[in-house]
């Protein structure tokens, strides 16, 4: 391996670092959310979905905005460390709110904004350092998405753990120095991607757009806030977002001509497809892990579940097993020219995703008299989600990069992010779904509830699986368009 291959390795590890704990930081949150706004701030079940929901969409509604500011504003680099500094200091006030209404929404804001600053950027650098070896853009995405889990993983195990039996103050504390290690990380091994950069971020640093940058964060902090104690306003303002990002997406589309035109059109389909995926996705925090809770046994292979959301785990346990077998596998084919497209990826990851949910609803059959069913029916369930997130989310950031103008990548990546965020709020309302009424805590009465919920999404989701496999030819034909 010559000296280009090994720096090419390093940078890549240090984008794999920077990423673990920034989102171990994240899901560490994530994890108890719900449960913290049942337990700690009085709402119902219903009440704790729909705000999870609106949270989760401006995590991710905010993305195309840090996308931007990476593309033309600040350069990627420097809105990395912004937003992850704005996290770090979201986590920190999480934990110290305690049941405070108004610091528990301030603090989420500025997680919400933290996000939106930070999360298009690593991809997009990640990208730029894969720009001249497409053919492992796959599997250095897929890896990179193990990142991802590992954090995820860990972050799901201790949280959990150590805020049930410290508090929840230990807990959130741990996921503000998940971002301080991020951060550190990051700033230490910079060096390792120095002229992998936007425009923007390879010229000199305007303290003026610094600073307005800064102020348009803290602004944003408040009214997301206030955003997250009125939700129809918060749902509204994802409407206008959203319409005003694929709107742009469609201006640039009709701008363009040939095979880019072709290429971005199959982007914006793929992406519309995603969209059910990520409301899917949003029920693992939410009536999933409600479900462990109330109508799955607490301990699998002779080990007590002392805190049942800590089985949320296992879809990013599936997903470390799966994403270095799959990696495998995509440059395998991929060098022999036999790997699956990339509408057929998303097809059958939509299949597992529609398994994953019917097993959940079939494990009805097999509860015992207490209406309490195995763990292993949970175990099968996230395994088919996660490899199905794999072929889905996993390869969404390498779809983007591969049928994108490099030009347009950080807005774009957040474009991407955005469907995330709008399947956030549809995902909260099919949560709400199998949403149990306050008084209701007998399992014989709340299994029933959830197992009809998960079975309807099941055969909704394969109605959906079939309708996408038949433009798997059509998808092929529009990404595979050149240029005469």
């Amino acid at each position: 391996m010559d000296t280009a291959q090994i720096n090419h390795k390093k940078a890549f590890n240090m984008l794999f670092v920077l990423e673990f704990w920034e989102r171990f930081g994240y899901y560490g949150l994530q994890a108890v959310l719900a449960l913290f706004f049942v337990r700690s701030l009085g709402m119902t079940d219903a009440e704790s979905f729909v705000v999870f929901g609106a949270f989760s969409a401006m995590v991710y509604g905010y993305v195309a905005i840090g996308g931007y500011i990476g593309d033309k504003i600040l350069g990627t680099q420097r809105t990395i460390i912004i937003g992850a500094i704005t996290l770090m200091l979201g986590y920190a006030l999480m934990a110290f709110s305690g049941s405070n209404r108004t610091l528990v929404f301030i603090a989420l804001g500025t997680v919400a904004c933290g996000n939106g600053v930070f999360k298009a950027n690593p991809s997009s650098l990640l990208s730029k350092l894969y720009e001249d070896d497409q053919s492992r853009l796959d599997s250095a995405f897929t890896m990179y998405y193990m990142a991802v889990n590992i954090g995820s993983f860990f972050s799901m195990v201790l949280v959990p753990i150590i805020g049930g039996k410290y508090g929840l103050t230990m807990g959130f504390s741990i996921c503000a120095i998940g971002l301080v290690l991020a951060i550190s990380s990051f700033v230490f091994f910079r060096y390792l991607v120095k002229g992998l950069d936007s425009p923007a971020g390879l010229e000199p640093l305007s303290f003026s757009k610094l600073f307005a940058v800064i102020a348009g964060i803290i602004i944003m902090i408040f009214i997301s806030a206030w955003m997250l104690t009125n939700l129809t306003v918060a749902h509204w303002l994802l409407t206008i977002i959203g319409l005003t990002v694929f709107a742009v997406y469609f201006k640039l589309l009709f701008q363009s001509h040939g095979a880019e035109r072709s290429k971005m059109l199959a982007s914006i389909i793929l992406i519309v497809e995603a969209i059910v995926f990520f409301v899917l996705y949003q029920q693992m925090p939410t009536s999933l892990n409600f479900f462990a809770i109330n109508n799955v046994e607490h301990n699998i292979l002779g080990i007590h579940i002392a805190n049942p959301e800590v089985f949320q785990a296992l879809n990013p346990f599936w997903i470390m097993i799966a994403s270095p077998i799959l990696a495998w596998l995509y440059n395998h084919f991929g060098d022999k020219g036999a790997d699956l497209s990339m509408p057929a990826k998303f097809t059958v990851g939509m299949l597992l995703c529609a398994i994953s949910f019917f097993v959940v609803g079939f494990s009805r059959h097999f509860a015992n008299s207490h209406g309490i069913v195995s763990a292993w029916w949970i175990v099968a369930s996230y395994f088919f989600q996660s490899v199905g997130e794999l072929l889905i989310s996993g390869l969404g950031l390498s779809m983007i990069s591969k049928l994108v103008p490099k030009r347009l990548l950080g807005f774009l990546m957040g474009a991407w992010f955005l469907t995330t965020a709008i399947a956030a709020v549809i995902g909260g309302w099919v949560a709400k779904f199998a949403s149990v009424p306050r008084n209701v805590t007998d399992p014989l009465q709340t299994l029933p509830i959830y197992t009809d919920v998960f079975t309807k999404i099941g055969i909704c989701t394969a109605i959906v699986t079939v309708i996408m496999f038949l433009t798997v030819p059509f998808l092929k034909g529009l990404i595979n368009k050149t240029d005469d």
